[in-house]
């Protein structure tokens, strides 16, 4: 019994890798959208990659929406560290609505390092949400 509940699972893994990952869902407003990042990167996760996807599918249909994304940090590293990474987080944000076909000159970004944290406090509980990409509609 367990052999065939197993082959069922693999069955249904293989149908859905099949199918070809997440739907892209376009959001209803794209205003302070955000995208988060593990420590100290400026990766883009597969959760932040769907989110900017939703924010590219909204801009394409919106095409007079201009955007701002600033990138933020968590407290931790020096403020000329923090605003570095800030950079390269709003910029990896950006570089993935861009190769959805989005015009590069409607995205600008900014770094905001570790000076306008999203949560107040110390620790990875809150950290973890200052660590992101914020969108905003200029």
């Amino acid at each position: 019994m367990k052999i065939k509940n197993f082959a069922l699972l693999a069955g249904a893994a293989g149908l859905l890798a099949a199918c070809g990952g997440s739907t892209v869902v376009e959001p209803e407003s794209i205003e302070n959208q955000r995208v988060f990042f593990a420590f100290n990167s400026s990766e883009i996760s597969d959760a932040a990659h769907d989110n900017l996807l939703g924010q590219a599918a909204y801009l394409k249909s919106h095409d007079d929406v201009k955007v701002q994304i600033a990138g933020n940090c968590d407290e931790r590293g020096s403020t000329e560290y923090n605003l570095a990474l800030g950079a390269r987080r709003a910029n990896a944000a950006k570089q993935v609505i861009v190769n959805e076909g989005v015009n590069a000159k409607r995205i600008s970004t900014i770094s905001y390092g570790k000076e306008r944290p999203l949560v107040k406090g110390t620790g990875e509980k809150v950290w973890k949400f200052n660590r992101n990409a914020t969108t905003t509609v200029k």
